[in-house]
């Protein structure tokens, strides 16, 4: 009798642990669908941010009015919503001593 109720136990345990693996396996999948469908949608939000990018630098000019280089500019948008224009080697400077003061602070 007891080893009948031991083989029993072990029984349920392997269909419990099937079940888990079953479950687990539908789970995988439906991540994997919500990841794909992430990843269009981030792509596409990148192409219209590219998009977006490239229309408002075609409108603007400098004070000469010639166009100005997006290879030379970046869009900047600060916390309280003022948009500006600002050279990049500026915003690289800034990131960088960003970065050293970050470092300094781990």
């Amino acid at each position: 009798v007891a080893a009948q109720n031991c083989r029993k136990r072990k029984l349920n345990a392997i269909l419990n642990l099937e079940e888990d693996v079953c479950n687990l396996q539908t789970q995988k999948e439906s991540l994997k669908k919500e990841h794909s469908q992430c990843s269009r949608s981030i792509n596409q939000m990148k192409q219209e941010l590219n998009n977006l990018y490239r229309d408002i630098f075609s409108r603007l000019r400098d004070d000469q009015g010639r166009p100005l280089n997006p290879c030379q500019y970046v869009i900047h948008c600060s916390s309280d919503g003022c948009v500006f224009i600002i050279p990049k080697h500026l915003v690289k400077s800034e990131q960088k001593q960003d970065n050293k003061k970050e470092q300094k602070q781990k």
